[in-house]
């Protein structure tokens, strides 16, 4: 037996942000079983968190494979470990693909630190703007390719192709724009992981805050993602990481019959 976790995170009511699966084993399943776990779920990740000392190892699984960096189910591994498991502790640490990942409670936000994207400008490109329907203002791409739209209109009323999205560059594609009761609102886009439309997605912001950070000439932006689930976070950017703040709460709790 193993208990499963699903927490929503960057929310604070069920029903919205962005559904985790978390699984806290005392070790390692296999690769194989961790795959199947997530594909099972369909959520956008399943993260799978060990003991390592006085820290956790922390790794994520989307339905189509394992990923390197996923905001959402950090704070919900995080979420889970403060308040079902370690409720004295007030910081957890994760080692992961993406190096030390550290995540603190600050009242009823979980403050996560990640490391900012770059931001290297690519040409707009006539399948971009077929993908989307729209053309891009500019575009960028890291591991994810991020695309700034016009306006919170465009953004809110999109409806890409995800068959041509999936023959862009970069793992996920992102869109934004500047909000207007918030700093910025965006949309994340994952047909290459299995997911059509991600509800709230943490490390697509490592790009999207550094980028109106500088736009905005400030280093603390509240952001909105918007999803049909909707998810608001709060991000500080310093240098070459971002602070990323959320709030989660508990949907279910289930013994997974392995």
């Amino acid at each position: 037996m193993m208990k499963q976790y699903i927490a929503d995170a960057f929310t604070d009511r069920i029903f919205s942000g962005n559904p985790a699966a978390v699984c806290l084993p005392d070790a390692w399943p296999t690769d194989l079983l961790m795959q199947q776990l997530a594909k099972e779920n369909n959520l956008s990740e399943t993260a799978f968190a060990v003991r390592e000392g006085a820290d956790y190892r922390l790794r994520w699984f989307t339905p189509a494979g394992e990923i390197d960096l996923c905001g959402h189910a950090t704070l919900a591994t995080a979420f889970v470990i403060l308040t079902e498991k370690e409720p004295q502790a007030d910081t957890v640490r994760f080692h992961t693909k993406s190096g030390l990942l550290t995540v603190r409670r600050s009242g009823e936000y979980f403050e996560m630190d990640f490391p900012a994207y770059p931001l290297p400008p690519v040409p707009v490109t006539e399948a971009m703007t077929d993908a989307l329907g729209i053309r891009p203002q500019e575009a960028y791409l890291a591991r994810d390719l991020l695309l700034i739209l016009d306006s919170e209109e465009d953004v809110r009323k999109l409806k890409p192709d995800m068959e041509k999205l999936a023959a862009l560059d970069g793992l996920s594609v992102g869109v934004t724009a500047k909000g207007s009761g918030y700093d910025c609102v965006s949309r994340v886009f994952g047909p290459k992981c299995g997911i059509p439309e991600d509800p709230v997605t943490g490390s697509t912001h490592c790009m999207i805050a550094p980028y109106w950070a500088e736009k905005l000439g400030k280093d603390t932006l509240l952001a909105w993602q918007a999803s049909a689930r909707g998810g608001e976070l709060r991000c500080r950017v310093a240098g070459d990481r971002v602070t990323l703040s959320g709030k989660a709460v508990l949907f279910s709790v289930a013994e997974l019959n392995l």
